[in-house]
C-alpha cells in the first residue's frame, strides 16, 4: 500500500504522457468529473433555470390567452347589446323636439303656465348649449300662483303633443309676500329658478359634435406627449 502511494507521489505532472496506465486512467476519470461538474454549473443549471422561467411564462401566457378568449366569446353579444342600446337611445332622443320645433315649444310652455292661472313674472330663455347627443335650453323663470295652479301647469306640460323634458335647477319655492304686488294673492306661492328643456341634434349637428370631440381628443393626446 505504501508502495502504491509512493508511486503516485513520484508522478511528474509535467510529463503526464509517460505516466503508468493506472494513474493515467485515474487522472482522466477525475478530469472528466471535473469537466462534467463545470458543465453542469455553467450550462445545465443555467439552462434549467431558464426552462423554469419559460414554463412560468407559459402558464402566465396561457392564463392570459384563456381570459382574452373568454372576452372574445362574449364580445359579439356585447356588441349586439350596445347596438340595441344605441337604437333605443336614438329612438328616445327622436321623441324630443327638433331644432325647428324648439321655439314653438317654449311658447307652448309659457302659454301653459298662463292658462293654468300662473303669473309669469319672469320667463327668459337663455343661450342653447350643445351636448354630445342633445341640446339643452335653460329658462330663467319666476312664477306665482297657488299649489293647484302649479299642479295644473305640470299636468298641462305633460299633455303637450311633443315630449317635453323639464329639469329644475336652483329652484326656490316660497310663500309670496302679499305686499309684493297685485300678483300676490293670499296663500300664493312663488317659484323661482332655472328650468332646462331639451331637444335632439340633427345629423349635421351630430357630425359637428363628433368632429369636435375627435379634435379635442387629438389635442389632448398631443398635449400629453
Amino acid at each position: 500500500m505504501s508502495q502504491k502511494k509512493s508511486g503516485f507521489n513520484n508522478l511528474d505532472l509535467n510529463n503526464i504522457g509517460n505516466w503508468p496506465q493506472g494513474p493515467k486512467l485515474v487522472f482522466c476519470a477525475l478530469l472528466a468529473l471535473l469537466i462534467l461538474g463545470l458543465s453542469y454549473l455553467l450550462v445545465i443549471r443555467g439552462t434549467a433555470e431558464e426552462l423554469e422561467g419559460l414554463e412560468a411564462r407559459e402558464v402566465e401566457l396561457r392564463t392570459s390567452f384563456e381570459k382574452e378568449q373568454q372576452r372574445a366569446v362574449n364580445l359579439e353579444p356585447l356588441k349586439q347589446q350596445l347596438a340595441q342600446m344605441e337604437q333605443v337611445l336614438q329612438q328616445m332622443l327622436r321623441q324630443l323636439p327638433s331644432k325647428t320645433e324648439m321655439p314653438d315649444l317654449i311658447i307652448d310652455v309659457s302659454q301653459t303656465a298662463l292658462s293654468s292661472g300662473l303669473n309669469n313674472e319672469l320667463f327668459k330663455p337663455g343661450d342653447e348649449q350643445l351636448k354630445e347627443f342633445y341640446a339643452e335650453k335653460p329658462i330663467a323663470l319666476r312664477l306665482v300662483g297657488s299649489y293647484h295652479q302649479f299642479g295644473a301647469f305640470v299636468s298641462g306640460v305633460a299633455s303637450l303633443p311633443r315630449v317635453v323634458i323639464l329639469t329644475m335647477h336652483d329652484i326656490n319655492l316660497k310663500p309670496k309676500d302679499p305686499k309684493a304686488g297685485i300678483s300676490a294673492r293670499s296663500g300664493a306661492l312663488e317659484l323661482s329658478g332655472t328650468v332646462k328643456t331639451y331637444r335632439y341634434l340633427d345629423d349635421n349637428e351630430l357630425a359637428d359634435q363628433e368632429k369636435k370631440a375627435a379634435d379635442e381628443e387629438a389635442a389632448r393626446k398631443k398635449g400629453g406627449k
